[in-house]
């Protein structure tokens, strides 16, 4: 992590972010077919001094990529936000809009990959060129202790950055990983709509693994 001293705001890709060729020409169609969605790399939400930060996948096509604001406007952010409220990590009230009032109190929340996904599945080189936005999230967090990770992309996202081998720390739910600078990485399912209604995932499983995090990000 770098000193305090230094800056505590990380690097985003600009509106127009041209690195990844597919990316740019799927948000370009989108802005054509939605000139008032927000289309554009997605920032972070909420201090750089948290003690936690929940990496997610990439903005969806309807709820961040539309909102500009990560998790907001879909099933999964009624579920994180939820659950972020119920455990004190946000105040105020989640109403899918960015302009809801809500405010994140002890974590910051970022997508391993910034724009939205055709599909939602970004590729290996996708998720690669991004890692380098993730990277420099987590250096100017100076005081983050607890990664969680929202699904195995987020987690093999965080070992990269970190310059770690996948094969050392195996994604499970639930499952805590102790990585370099006294860094606890806990592993969660994403809360998407289709793990909740396969059952892949229960609102139980996901506040153990919040539950998980938050006390490594306390300890």
């Amino acid at each position: 992590m770098v000193s305090a001293s230094k800056t505590q705001t990380a690097p985003m890709p600009g509106r127009d972010c041209p690195l990844c060729p597919r990316l740019v020409e799927f948000r370009e169609d989108n802005r054509r077919q939605f000139p008032d969605w927000h289309n554009a790399p997605v920032p972070d939400f909420g201090p750089a001094t948290a003690p936690l930060l929940i990496v997610g996948l990439a903005p969806g096509l309807r709820g961040a990529n539309r909102t500009g604001r990560p998790f907001t406007g879909d099933y999964a952010g009624d579920l994180l936000y939820e659950t972020l409220l119920d455990f004190g990590l946000a105040s105020g009230c989640y109403e899918q809009r960015p302009d809801d009032g809500l405010a994140m109190t002890g974590c910051r929340i970022v997508n391993a990959v910034r724009c939205v996904p055709p599909q939602n599945k970004p590729t290996p080189a996708e998720i690669r060129t991004c890692n380098n936005f993730l990277k420099q999230d987590l250096a100017a967090m100076t005081k983050v202790k607890s990664i969680l990770a929202l699904g195995s992309i987020a987690h093999d996202a965080v070992l990269m950055t970190l310059g770690l081998r996948k094969s050392a720390y195996r994604f499970g739910h639930a499952a805590q990983h102790a990585l370099p600078d006294g860094i606890t990485l806990t592993d969660s399912y994403h809360c998407s709509r289709y793990n909740t209604n396969t059952n892949r995932l229960t609102r139980e499983m996901f506040r153990t693994a919040m539950k998980l995090a938050q006390e490594a990000g306390q300890a």
